[in-house]
């Protein structure tokens, strides 16, 4: 079914799209409340618990660009289905998990998934009229942070009061009716008639480069920054990198263009993602911690597991609120405007939290506004992206930004737990995050944040215009295929 869809139409697949976004965060939340007591649950150590989170990781952010560039070939809406297959098998598997290495077998289906929500996105460009584009990719970008949201006082009142097998039963059953929705309500879209080979090697190569990082990035604190383990995955991420970096700069149909990806608009949208991902994780690191902590320490606030995730939950909500607002932003002014004062909003929510964070009230509202910067820079990034990449390759474009802001989580988680761990205090033979260690953090996320302010303001204020594409059939309103911010401000409109 080629170009926009009838107004009747466009709105149940915007919507089943961000339900695909909402379950997909999901998944990340779904075992947050049952950390502590994997190893009890699962017979294992708390070291081989802690893999049940890695899995995802690193199955997401090898999957991602994955999806994307089978998008642009295959077509859209049959890679989000067969997204949707892990998703189900993978909750399906830790649904009926014994030990722990069927729960990481399952955890890793899941991560598999994760690709829905780029290819879902750049599907948008292909079947919406340009009137409802810059809402839609607001909305559905939103979603995840919705999905957060909810996932952790879900899944907390669930651990609490039920088996922790219902998580994931309810979490296939989620994911099938997405599929299901997917299937009945979301049209194919325009297909590229020359999508050339798929580039086995370099999804290879970028994957074994990416694991060997984010395994570094993850667990070069349990296992020692200065250990052989640690700096001989750093040295092989670097060394397999540029080889996959070289491979994709020769051959002919690559995983991920980096002709187009070295564009300013491409380039430097890409970094603000990195930094918009640390700033966005780090508060998720910190205010969790302190909303839970004892009273007793003098900054901890004593809420219960179910709780915190209740006094998170707002903040979510918040970046679906506002996600007509960014759009309407973005139109006004252009995508680069948004992620500016996007990145803006969330350096002042980290700065507001200096002096908020010693009640829950205030606590509230520090992640309500960074996470309405966060809303406003998630937005606007798929459409810079978008209005600077050749039509068939939004897909892989869009996966390749949302792999950059995975990179700047991880490294978030990197940098805020080394600072914890430095910052300590003790109570009742307990060593803890300290006061000083908290606002410590926070004050790195509020430079992050204003730092990813400044490169989103270098970003030019016309692209390159997207040439280079192979045919494609493209949707009204984008005769060519190609664009500028020019021409996305025209979209958004």
């Amino acid at each position: 079914m080629d170009g926009p869809q009838p107004e009747t139409r466009t709105g149940g697949v915007v919507g089943v799209l961000a339900l695909a976004g909402i379950v997909a965060a999901l998944m990340q939340t779904l075992v947050v409340p049952l950390i502590g007591d994997l190893p009890k649950l699962l017979a294992t150590t708390p070291s081989n618990a802690s893999w049940v989170i890695t899995a995802t990781l690193l199955a997401a952010a090898v999957a991602t660009p994955v999806a994307g560039r089978l998008g642009d070939t295959l077509g859209k809406r049959r890679v989000l289905l067969a997204s949707v297959v892990p998703l189900v098998a993978g909750s399906v598997v830790c649904a009926l998990a014994e030990s722990v290495v069927p729960m990481i077998v399952g955890r890793g289906l899941q991560g598999l998934g994760m690709g829905v929500v780029p290819v879902g996105i750049s599907l948008l460009r292909d079947v919406l009229p340009p009137e409802r584009l810059g809402g839609s990719i607001a909305l559905m970008s939103a979603s995840m942070g919705v999905g957060g949201a909810l996932g952790l006082p879900f899944s907390a009142a669930v651990a609490e009061n039920a088996s922790w097998r219902v998580l994931f039963w309810v979490a296939a059953a989620f994911s099938a009716l997405v599929g299901l929705a997917i299937w009945r309500v979301v049209p194919a879209g325009p297909r590229n008639p020359a999508p050339g080979r798929f580039d086995l090697p370099g999804a290879l190569g970028l994957g074994a480069g990416l694991v060997a990082l984010l395994l570094a990035v993850s667990k070069g604190a349990g296992w020692g920054w200065g250990s052989a383990t640690t700096l001989g995955l750093f040295a092989g991420s670097a060394v397999v990198l540029l080889a996959w970096g070289f491979w994709e700069l020769r051959t002919t149909d690559p995983l991920v263009d980096l002709r187009v990806t070295a564009r300013p608009v491409v380039l430097l949208t890409n970094a603000a993602s990195v930094l918009v991902g640390f700033a966005m994780y780090a508060q998720s690191l910190v205010v969790p911690q302190l909303l839970q902590l004892p009273e007793a320490t003098g900054y901890g606030l004593g809420q219960s597991m179910m709780e915190m995730g209740l006094w998170m939950a707002p903040a979510g909500l918040m970046m679906m609120a506002l996600a007509p607002l960014g759009a309407k932003l973005s139109a006004a002014k252009g995508p680069k405007v948004t992620l500016s004062v996007g990145s803006l909003v969330i350096a002042a929510g980290y700065a507001s939290s200096l002096a908020l964070m010693g009640s829950t009230w205030g606590l509230l509202v520090v992640t309500i506004v960074c996470n309405t910067g966060v809303g406003l820079a998630y937005g606007a990034m798929p459409a810079l992206i978008m209005g600077a990449v050749p039509q068939a390759e939004t897909a892989s474009a869009n996966s390749f930004n949302t792999l950059m802001r995975s990179i700047g989580t991880s490294a978030s988680a990197a940098v805020i737990g080394v600072v914890l761990a430095q910052l300590t205090t003790t109570l009742g033979g307990h060593t803890l995050p300290s006061e000083d260690g908290f606002r410590t953090a926070m004050t790195i996320g509020a430079g992050v944040g204003l730092v990813a302010a400044v490169v989103a303001a270098l970003i030019p204020a016309r692209t390159t215009p997207a040439t280079g594409a192979g045919p494609v059939v493209p949707a009204q309103g984008d005769s060519t295929g190609t664009g500028d911010e020019a021409g996305s401000r025209a979209a958004l409109r």
